[in-house]
């Protein structure tokens, strides 16, 4: 993994699924714990200790092992393979008090975006076709979704969607360095 001055550089790369859940002024044990972590799981371990203890497992849909860290006032979640961070009732608990933001992108493809905000999504918006948009506010971010080709019911440009999150909340990831210990642990099933 490399550094990325832009933010969320590490995620144009050849990456087919990840699911990103932004929480804003939690601390990465409770995110973790909102998301529904196994408790037993949670741990800090850097990525050698974490290929050792979940191996290919790490992929798994139904128990997604998590990776966590902060950047400025956000923590993010990584799924390398689930999806919990879409499911509303997971969400609306992450956002209780603050506000989240999740993606999910995979090679289908697919990408969708939610902001929640103290327990209630906002924003819903993915490139399935259709409308695509839901949420209580989903035009608060039309303009800046518009000038990045973002647009209601048309398959998006992945890339437009990391810079969507970068421009509109700040939002970055850093990704562990090879000895760096990161907050971890897998999500129970939904």
């Amino acid at each position: 993994m490399t550094r990325d001055e832009r933010g969320l550089g590490y995620f144009r790369g050849d990456l087919p699924i990840y699911t990103l859940t932004f929480a804003k002024g939690l601390a990465p044990r409770e995110l973790l714990a909102r998301m529904g972590a196994d408790p037993q799981s949670v741990a800090l371990r850097d990525p050698v200790e974490l290929d050792d203890e979940y191996g290919d497992t790490i992929l798994d849909d139904v128990e997604p092992v998590v990776i966590t860290g902060t950047d400025g006032d956000w923590t993010w979640a990584w799924e390398q393979g689930g999806t919990h961070g879409l499911e509303d009732r997971l969400l609306h608990e992450v956002s209780r008090g603050t506000e989240a933001v999740v993606l999910h992108h995979n090679d289908k493809p697919v990408n969708w975006l939610k902001h929640a905000v103290d327990g209630s999504t906002v924003l819903g918006f993915h490139d399935l076709g259709g409308s695509g948009l839901s949420g209580s506010d989903p035009q608060r971010f039309a303009a800046p979704m518009s000038r990045l080709g973002l647009l209601p019911g048309q398959p998006g440009e992945p890339h437009a969607f990391l810079t969507f999150l970068e421009d509109a909340f700040g939002l970055r990831v850093t990704p562990p360095g090879d000895d760096e210990q990161r907050w971890t642990g897998n999500l129970l099933p939904l």
